[in-house]
């Protein structure tokens, strides 16, 4: 029953079935021991500060605090301690794991998902996430086998309030050139804790609040990557007349940007402009910059024209970071409203680039979206989904129509024509394929895409 629950890249299905306290002591004892015998032969140089100390921290869904104490108690079976920072965004579980320097956190978490998901973002040392090929694979299998009972072992637990530290250190990422009204919308999720704790009281910066009642429920979906859930942001922000809207997700990692006339903001456009802002830094001059590869070419425009070095990436959280590490890029961006800092432990934060955008937008004479404007300079499809059976023969197939252009794989397929190029990808989970196209007009986009819809088909809908 276990192994149901278990995704690419976390844990997650509804509760209480197969999703249950039962699971996430499993779940908790797995990952105890999948850490204890990962860190058995680190050199010492390696190790962290707190090498047997797990933290803990969970979102607002009714069931989360159940959840969160059975795999507390899963963890601590297997000899952990834990540490339960409560009720929190997952990016503070990113922030608490770095800052007292434990071995790795379990966040509980549904993140977009209905109020009925429950789910575990696990992480090991330095907040790195633990994916399927990381150490998931091995968390689900010892997972299988378990029964719950006594193992005549018995970590510590306390519980520690660590919102002072966490406000100075996004805090540290703010600078207002000017006062600034923005409504946020919470989502009825996490932000409506995160954003009065961390943002309240900041002088400059009035915060007009939309669904911040933590209720366990949601009036939308807590998803803004879908445009209709920024319906009730974009009605308020035509009442309010603020200078930025912002929609964080279930969980407060992600956020979606809406301007002042009440347009949403791609988020390889917020990309482009935080790079530039980035890279305009002088101990940041030549940085690399890490987006994924759905986005506008654009960015990668911005990023070289700033003096910096663009950098491709496959499309999810686990690759971004990973590479963002390894070439100590100062920054990142996911066309799904993850921005990623090198300064936040190269780890992703919804409060950071809020942060950051409000502090470069308030140093602007002019509105926002006469400071994206100059970077809608192409013309772009969207993610457009395909109900495709035989996913890699129509990948095959497109390699072969297309071939005259400048073709890779690092994720699914690019292909680049010059004044226009296209991705084409797979589902993880569905018979689907899913396309990005671009092109330097209007008029272009369209007839590329008629093109492509010879060997794609028409788009499902409901995407």
């Amino acid at each position: 029953m276990v192994e149901k629950i278990f995704k690419a890249y976390d844990v997650r299905a509804t509760y209480p079935n197969p999703l249950n306290e039962e699971a996430a002591w499993k779940v908790g004892h797995a990952t105890g021991q999948y850490l204890k015998r990962n860190r058995q032969n680190v050199a010492p140089a390696a190790r962290v500060k707190m090498e047997n100390t797990v933290c803990v921290g969970r979102d607002m869904r009714p069931h989360s605090p159940d959840l969160a104490k059975a795999l507390c108690d899963g963890l601590r079976s297997t000899g952990h301690s834990v540490i339960d920072v409560g009720m929190v965004d997952t990016s503070f579980l990113y922030f608490a794991i770095n800052h007292l320097d434990c071995v790795g956190g379990v966040m509980v978490t549904a993140s977009h998902n209905p109020a009925n998901y429950n789910g575990f973002k696990i992480s090991g040392p330095k907040a790195k996430p633990i994916g399927s090929a990381s150490g998931l694979d091995d968390i689900r299998r010892i997972a299988t086998t378990l029964r719950v009972g006594n193992t005549g072992l018995n970590g510590d637990y306390m519980e520690m309030d660590l919102w002072k530290a966490y406000r100075l250190h996004v805090l540290s990422f703010l600078n207002l050139g000017r006062k600034m009204r923005v409504v946020v919308d919470a989502s009825n999720g996490m932000a409506g804790k995160m954003v009065p704790e961390v943002f309240g009281g900041v002088e400059n910066l009035e915060i007009i609040p939309l669904l911040f009642e933590i209720t366990g429920s949601f009036v939308h979906e807590p998803n803004p990557l879908v445009d209709s859930n920024l319906d009730m942001l974009k009605a308020k922000m035509k009442e309010e007349r603020p200078d930025l809207g912002v929609c964080f997700d279930g969980d407060a990692d992600r956020c979606f940007f809406v301007d002042e006339a009440g347009r949403t903001i791609g988020c390889d456009m917020v990309t482009a402009l935080l790079a530039r802002d980035f890279l305009q830094m002088p101990e940041n001059k030549g940085a690399t910059i890490v987006y994924d590869l759905r986005s506008s070419h654009v960015v990668a425009d911005e990023i070289k024209a700033a003096g910096g070095v663009p950098k491709r990436e496959r499309v999810g959280h686990a690759f971004i970071k990973k590479t963002l590490a390894d070439t100590k890029a100062v920054f990142g961006g996911e066309l799904s409203g993850h921005f990623y800092f090198r300064d936040n432990f190269f780890a992703d934060s919804g409060a950071i680039a809020f942060a950051r955008l409000l502090s470069v937008l308030s140093h602007q004479v002019g509105e926002m979206s006469t400071l994206i404007a100059p970077l809608k300079r192409y013309s772009q499809s969207g993610e457009l989904n395909f109900q495709i059976e035989d996913k890699d023969g129509k990948i095959r197939e497109i390699a072969d129509a297309f071939k005259k252009g400048k073709i890779d794989y690092l994720d699914g397929i690019t292909i680049d024509l010059g004044d226009w190029w296209f991705n084409v990808r797979k589902s993880n989970t569905e018979p689907m394929l899913r396309l990005n196209l671009e092109a330097r007009t209007p008029e272009m986009l369209d007839e590329k895409l008629r093109e492509l819809k010879k060997y794609l088909g028409e788009p499902a809908h409901g995407h």
